[in-house]
């Protein structure tokens, strides 16, 4: 078991690589662009459009992003006790997924209502948000009726099919056109967020955060099963509750603004526990949240295809790169922690 100042050395390096994927991220698209105009950029001496307006907005969505989904991933495997267990177990993504359904290819069911309501990329953004919030709606309810976390657990993939059926009969009837524009929002995208856009992504994800800290001491008695953190006098239902709304904001919130991206928030986690060999949430949280910004900077850098004018989708990129990693850690390890 690593010591405290084995830790902090850790951390401290984690800190520096994020430091330096940021600033490469930054550095690197179609056109490269040096160290020095990028400080210079962002302390204000030079005005330079394409790094205030477009990397830099980028960059901070990826940090967001990767370090939301890690932390979210970790709350869902800790609560449901499931490696398995992703930020998207509980139906929030195909809540989501549904409502941006709803606005683009629902004009091929319900005539030209919803093709009206597709007029920018808000309507994407409010739609998925309404979505996402209606399954949490219902996830919640769920929660507070039933006693067996796992129940819940299978409950949200319950919600995870019903809404895909629904998306399936919406695709059945809808045109080639409006097929394609679902299709590229569930490529995902971090480049296309305003700074007034990342301003509310900012605080709902800071309010998801906040509940996540608040449940430290609650997800660590998690892991010694309810029965006994019942005994310690922990409120099963209201902790389940909180960590399930933590999620949610995290999670919806991600798949609002950004798409539904995948890998990170199963993988992360595990990479995490691996590589810290903890499963303490007072080291694992901050470890997650550096991991996930780190793996989701260095994806999106690759996905860039740097000194080209191409960009390949973000999700192709995380699984391609993540899971063999993951299968590596796993392999020489031999074991998976938990």
């Amino acid at each position: 078991m690593p010591n405290t100042h084995s830790y902090k050395l850790s951390f401290s390096i984690l800190i520096l690589v994020l430091i330096l994927c940021f600033f490469t991220n930054i550095s690197l698209g179609s056109v490269s662009i040096p160290l020095r105009t990028i400080l210079d950029s962002l302390i204000g001496t030079t005005d330079n459009y394409i790094i205030q307006n477009y990397r830099l907005p980028k960059a901070i969505t990826a940090i967001l992003v990767g370090s939301g989904l890690g932390i979210s991933g970790l709350l869902m495997q800790t609560l449901f006790r499931n490696p398995l267990a992703g930020p998207f177990v509980l139906g929030i993504s195909s809540g989501a997924s549904l409502g941006v359904a709803l606005i683009i290819l629902g004009s091929g069911v319900f005539g030209g209502v919803f093709a009206t309501l597709f007029i920018s990329k808000w309507s994407v953004v409010i739609a998925a948000s309404l979505g996402s919030f209606l399954v949490l709606l219902a996830v919640l309810l769920v929660s507070s009726k039933v006693r067996d976390t796992m129940a819940i657990l299978i409950i949200g993939l319950m919600f995870g099919s019903i809404t895909a059926a629904v998306v399936s009969v919406l695709s059945y009837f809808s045109s080639a056109e409006q097929l394609q524009q679902y299709i590229f929002w569930g490529f995902g995208s971090l480049g296309n967020l305003s700074w007034n856009e990342i301003l509310i992504f900012f605080c709902i994800y800071l309010f998801g955060i906040v509940l996540t800290v608040v449940s430290i001491k609650a997800l660590n008695t998690f892991l010694l099963g309810e029965n006994y953190a019942k005994s310690l006098g922990l409120n099963i239902k209201q902790s389940r509750l909180i960590i399930i709304l933590a999620t949610s904001l995290l999670a919806g919130t991600i798949t609002a603004f950004a798409g539904p991206i995948a890998f990170i928030g199963l993988a992360i986690p595990h990479m995490t526990r691996q590589l810290f060999n903890t499963s303490n949430h007072k080291i694992l949280l901050p470890a997650v949240f550096l991991f996930g910004a780190i793996v989701m900077l260095i994806c999106d850098s690759i996905a860039q295809l740097p000194n080209s004018g191409y960009m390949l989708p973000i999700n192709a990129i995380t699984s391609l790169i993540g899971a063999p990693v993951v299968i590596w850690l796993l392999v020489r390890k031999r074991k998976m922690m938990f």
